[in-house]
């Protein structure tokens, strides 16, 4: 489980074994603590926190190794963001911290990863959470979802809703279990079945289980985990693992990438593991959104000038299962100067407004991809210049429908799309960024795909 009160990331780090506590320059230990306090804790580290001259951590940590602690005691700061400062103020001295069951796993140990080098660290964890909790529920932990909703939105969950699916989620507090089991049931997964285990490993453990749906407990301890056992109603709208969501998944205006030319630009745009996309005239927000969905690793922004639609992107993520995309409220390309820089960038409006495929173009990594769609002759023709001054791939997509035909049935084209696809080159030349739009400046072709 997560430290007291610290908020936690997913970034892994080295853990050493117990012989490292003896190494020089090893001046920090971080120290795993079960709900079974210093009966549970391995010979080393007992020793380790009992060698301290300063141990950082939660109260409750705290109380539970008080009778092994022989340095000074110092309960976390608040906020939270100042602890790794007050940690690594101490380095030259001997240090400990305790965390809750495995440090770097969405623990403190990966937090203060970042500021101390793993040579400098001694990292003795105990059971996690997840792994106790797979053991009480007799579950194959490599098969199961593990989750925290620790300080994180349980939207996170949404994706991972599959009938037949088993996921163990860490909540923030006794609230969290109920707030999820509402969520379920709203999103059509009322019948799954849902084990809220509580002071794992301790002598307030306890075990209840009941259904999203009818989800009945109460009095539940702050200290939990929710073990789930997907079941979908008839009618649960069950999120694909591929691209191309269906539309009506989407809240829009009519300014969306349609189902089939999403899944091809998606494609094009070819997300790799830890990447950024921009998602520039985002509309409804739905490439950023299944770029995201495509590995939990990816990020987005979406940009987009119109509030009306920036907050249907808002609701759209939150609703999808990806509410870490950031929303960036402005009309590019002023709105593009102080981003991160990205690994691709999507243009799904603003094309032919000045400066723009100029501004995404030069913020694009070596290597990186550019995918802009046209709708209008005014942007195709845009990306026919850039085509023929950058190279790349313009191919043209149509999507034909069946629809009734009198009494019969024939098929109706959606308009057309033309796409640009990019890569820039990994040594461009001087210049190359710096072509000016083509005919139609001032034109704006928005995510009406069809």
């Amino acid at each position: 489980m997560a430290v007291d009160g610290a908020p936690e990331v997913d970034s892994p780090a080295t853990v050493t074994t117990a012989a490292d506590t003896a190494r020089p320059g090893r001046w920090l230990s971080i120290v795993g603590i079960g709900e079974d306090g210093a009966d549970g804790l391995t010979p080393a580290a007992r020793a380790a926190i009992a060698a301290a001259e300063v141990v950082f951590g939660g109260r409750r940590h705290l109380e539970l190794a008080g009778a092994l602690i022989c340095g000074a005691a110092r309960p976390w700061p608040s906020p939270f963001e100042v602890a790794c400062a007050a940690v690594v103020a101490e380095r030259g001295r001997r240090v400990c911290v305790l965390a809750s069951g495995d440090p770097m796993c969405f623990g403190v140990g990966a937090t203060l990863a970042r500021h101390v080098p793993a040579d400098e660290t001694t990292v003795l964890p105990a059971p996690s959470a997840f792994g106790l909790a797979a053991a009480r529920m007799g579950w194959s932990l490599q098969d199961v979802v593990t989750l925290s909703a620790h300080g994180r939105p349980l939207a996170l969950v949404r994706p991972h809703l599959h009938p037949g699916a088993r996921l163990i989620v860490l909540t923030s507090d006794g609230a969290g279990p109920a707030a999820l089991a509402a969520l379920m049931t709203a999103l059509g997964f009322g019948p799954s079945r849902l084990t809220v285990l509580e002071a794992l490993g301790g002598p307030r453990e306890r075990l209840r289980t009941t259904t999203a749906g009818g989800f009945d407990l109460d009095a539940i301890d702050a200290l939990n985990v929710v073990a789930i056992e997907v079941v979908a109603d008839a009618g649960a709208a069950i999120l694909p693992l591929t691209s191309g969501l269906p539309d009506a998944l989407f809240e829009s205006d009519g300014q969306l990438t349609k189902r089939e030319i999403r899944a091809l630009t998606l494609s094009a745009l070819a997300p790799r593991r830890g990447e950024l996309l921009w998602d520039v005239g985002a509309g409804s927000g739905s490439v950023g959104i299944e770029w995201m969905l495509a590995d939990p690793s990816l990020a987005a922004i979406a940009i987009e000038a119109r509030s009306d639609r920036a907050g249907r992107v808002r609701r759209n993520a939150d609703a999808l299962g990806v509410p870490g995309l950031r929303l960036v409220e402005g009309a590019a390309p002023v709105a593009l100067a102080t981003l991160p820089v990205p690994d691709a960038v999507f243009v799904g409006g603003g094309a032919t407004d000045p400066g723009v495929l100029d501004a995404v173009i030069a913020a694009l990594k070596p290597g990186g991809r550019l995918v802009v769609n046209a709708v209008t002759v005014e942007t195709e023709a845009v990306l026919a210049a850039r085509y023929a001054a950058h190279g790349g791939d313009l191919v043209r997509l149509q999507v034909a429908r069946a629809a009734p035909v009198g009494g019969m049935t024939g098929w109706r084209a959606a308009m057309p799309v033309t796409q640009w696809a990019w890569t820039k080159p990994a040594a461009a030349e001087a210049g190359d960024d710096a072509e000016a739009s083509s005919a139609g400046a001032g034109q704006r072709d928005t995510e009406g795909a069809p």
